[in-house]
């Protein structure tokens, strides 16, 4: 385990999740866990130790992942949506912006879904023009996680002068011409701020380019999906484990006093726990096969990493299901904390790659297809 990863029980215990009721019950922004994150180092946990960072790979990032989600889903999406602008800036960024992550002075996110093409982020709308000052943006952006509040977006639109699919370009949040996103008041997640923005007319140097020019598929799909799918995974895996172990705590602590039984004595209600406990395993281990592989250089390495956000995901929904069922009604009361992970784990489904678009990705793999 990585050194930073230590400093994370000690955010955990003293501010995510004192506030993790209080993010979800009004829908506000986690500042003062993302700023004891960044204090901590754990915002700059993946950037190279040669920019000040703390050189930590992406079994360390799903870590802190895992272990955020079982304590506050809003937080640890930030955080995973981070980790995986991150990973574009560290292959194609510049030497500013990795040292200002590595010190923990940046919140970075993606900018890819648009309103027009919806979850398909390969397929932007939005434009990108040369024009004399730089490069003038326009676009509509459907959904960004910690919109208004992320310091530098990951940028997707259409190439300048190429045929390429599209290019991605480092954009600061304060560049005039984005837009202030609206409030965000969601089924789930709901302090992570997702939300629409715009540009109009937001115009950066040429120089704020990430990679070639119509090269963006080629750079997300090397360095950003790859971590946002195995970091979606994770997440999934921590929030299981939650919901799991609340389960259990309320099987013990909770009497059918007519009978003198505790409902943990029920059969049916074991049953279901133990299902609740096996399918999170199994997500666990494919998470843990999946890094592994990409560690190993396994020829099935990008198919694990296909699979892994979509059956992860899945598998929360299923948990999170049966733990509202054996749970029963003290399960729809905010203070046991079941209904809140049953929310937050369908987000999974529809984050671009959806579950049914990574599932189409993995058919026409395992059949000699390409994937685009």
């Amino acid at each position: 385990m990585h050194p930073s990863i230590d400093a994370l029980e000690r955010v955990l215990d003293e501010v995510v999740r004192p506030d993790a009721d209080k993010v979800d019950a009004e829908a506000v922004f986690p500042r003062p866990a993302i700023a004891a994150l960044g204090e901590a180092g754990l915002l700059g946990l993946t950037v190279a130790g040669s920019h000040g960072g703390g050189g930590g790979d992406l079994g360390d990032a799903a870590e802190v992942v895992r272990r955020l989600a079982g304590a506050c889903g809003s937080t640890a999406m930030v955080v995973l949506m981070h980790y995986a602008a991150t990973a574009a800036f560290e292959a194609a960024g510049s030497d500013e912006r990795r040292r200002a992550i590595a010190r923990g002075d940046e919140l970075v996110t993606l900018a890819f879904s648009e309103r027009g093409s919806r979850s398909h982020f390969w397929a932007p709308l939005g434009t990108a023009v040369a024009i004399e000052r730089g490069v003038r943006l326009d676009a509509r952006k459907s959904w960004v996680t910690a919109a208004g509040e992320a310091t530098t977006y990951v940028w997707s639109s259409r190439p300048v002068g190429t045929a390429g699919p599209m290019t991605l370009w480092e954009v600061p949040a304060a560049t005039p011409g984005i837009s202030a996103p609206g409030a965000f008041d969601g089924l789930g997640l709901r302090g992570n701020r997702s939300a629409p923005i715009a540009a109009d007319g937001a115009v950066v140097p040429a120089s704020a380019r990430l990679g070639e020019d119509g090269g963006g598929l080629d750079l997300a799909l090397a360095a950003v999906l790859p971590t946002f799918l195995v970091l979606s995974a994770a997440f999934s895996v921590g929030l299981m484990e939650a919901v799991t172990g609340e389960t259990g705590t309320h099987l013990v602590t909770s009497r059918l006093e007519h009978l003198d039984e505790r409902l943990v004595d029920q059969p049916l209600q074991r049953v279901d726990h133990a299902r609740m406990r096996v399918a999170t395993d199994q997500a666990a281990a494919l998470l843990a096969d999946t890094l592994a592989a990409l560690a190993a250089g396994r020829p099935e390495a990008m198919l694990r990493v296909l699979e892994v956000k979509a059956a992860a995901g899945e598998a929360a929904v299923a948990v999170t299901d049966l733990a509202m069922k054996v749970c029963g009604g003290a399960a729809f009361r905010r203070e046991l904390g079941v209904e809140r992970r049953f929310r937050d784990a369908r987000a999974a489904r529809v984050m671009a790659p959806t579950t049914d678009a990574l599932l189409d990705f993995v058919g026409r793999a395992i059949n000699g297809m390409p994937l685009w």
